[in-house]
């Protein structure tokens, strides 16, 4: 069951969605509020519900009315417990409430923005690199996102898989040898039960050459009280198995969140972190920082800050290629590495992920490179004489069977 966490200082902790909850569900109870199920029962789907718990300016109004047929709106209870009810930027309203612009196709835009569906074999597999293959589990979320990426799958209704499919993705991985890493990812795998979720599992924890599985969920962040000791368990029995949430600014990282990432850490399943640069809600260094910080604190790995894909309708959250190299230039060298996220940018059309870094390099010689350090500072790295970089050991070493 989910328990409410402590503080850093031991002392139980305030849950973030309390003055929230009290004003817009006061009649749940205790049991209510930390029954996932009973969370996905009372999302908010639809404009006449979503006006019962905030006052909309006319520019959501008309998104949600505008978007109703291009994509979901789907608000759990919890998620929507932290918005700000009066200021139409809080970060957690602009992620979850569409506005006009959303409803505009621009030029450019895509419906599949990542190439995905002409590298699919399979309904619920998409094999775009050498040794890993994502698995697409299922079309539903606990939140839809309105910077959503795949926006076609998720907005319902034309990818509900069946079991025939998955068991065609897993016996697709079976035949396929190179691949040794699988993404599960949909929509938000965590939706599914503990049964349904080893019935996936399981199976490709018996397929020899898959090394590690990696779970894309945003459930830690918007429907934390899913991440139950029955669910942590679940995953660690077939290790390695990683999470990959998507917290995207440091309000999301509530108590009721740390408990869930610390609940996963503690039964042995590493989390890490990969957020979306959006413009007016994180496209601050500042805001990064603070993020990377927080997730840091409660032991989630700060990964990557991803570009926004040319997604279908997010023309208005997303930021020149610059400010996220702004950011990075203002985070390095001020906070720890570790705090640093990689710049990823998922090329359109299927091109794969780039990662980006301000460029430290002056000029580069046979003698000596020349670089500045996050100051501007000019320092001189010596190169050496001999520049033979192949290893004597390596053909040895697995003759031996890496022994």
């Amino acid at each position: 069951m989910f328990l409410p966490s402590l503080s850093s200082k031991g002392a139980p902790a305030r849950p973030a969605s309390e003055a929230g909850r009290r004003a817009l569900f006061p009649e749940a109870t205790d049991a209510e509020w930390f029954d996932w199920r009973w969370q996905q029962r009372h999302a908010v789907r639809s404009l006449a519900q979503l006006e019962q718990y905030v006052s909309l300016t006319p520019d959501e109004r008309a998104g949600v009315q505008e978007t109703a047929s291009l994509f979901r709106i789907g608000i759990s209870p919890y998620y929507l417990s932290l918005i700000d009810r009066e200021h139409p930027f809080c970060p957690i309203r602009m992620q979850s409430i569409p506005v006009r612009a959303e409803a505009r196709i621009r030029p450019g835009e895509l419906a599949d923005p990542l190439g995905e569906d002409k590298t699919r074999p399979e309904e619920a597999i998409v094999h775009k690199y050498p040794d890993r293959v994502l698995f697409l589990a299922l079309d539903t979320c606990s939140v839809y996102c309105r910077h959503c990426t795949r926006r076609r799958i998720t907005k319902g209704g034309e990818a509900e898989l069946s079991k025939e499919q998955l068991r065609r993705g897993i016996e697709y991985i079976r035949s396929h040898p190179e691949v040794r890493d699988v993404l599960i990812s949909g929509g938000d795998p965590f939706l599914l039960s503990e049964q349904r979720l080893e019935e996936l599992l399981a199976p490709l924890y018996e397929i020899p050459h898959v090394e590690m599985v990696r779970i894309g969920t945003r459930v830690p962040v918007c429907l934390p009280m899913r991440v139950t000791d029955a669910l942590a368990r679940t995953l660690r029995r077939y290790a390695p198995v990683y999470v990959v949430t998507h917290f995207n600014h440091p309000k999301e990282v509530t108590p009721e969140a740390r408990e869930a990432c610390e609940r996963l850490v503690d039964h042995g399943v590493p989390v890490e972190n990969q957020a979306v640069l959006m413009r007016r809600l994180n496209s601050e260094a500042r805001i990064i920082k603070e993020l990377s910080h927080a997730l840091l604190r409660i032991r989630v790995r700060p990964y990557y800050l991803h570009q926004m894909d040319v997604a279908e309708g997010c023309e208005h959250l997303r930021t020149p290629i610059s400010k996220g190299m702004e950011i990075l230039q203002q985070l390095r060298g001020y906070t720890t590495g570790l705090a640093v996220p990689h710049l990823a940018v998922d090329l359109p059309g299927g091109g794969g992920k780039v990662t980006l870094q301000p460029d430290y390099l002056v000029e580069r010689g046979a003698r000596e490179s020349v670089f500045h350090n996050y100051k501007g500072q000019r320092y001189v790295y010596p190169e050496p004489e001999e520049t033979d970089c192949s290893c004597p050991y390596d053909e040895v070493w697995r003759t031996r069977g890496g022994a």
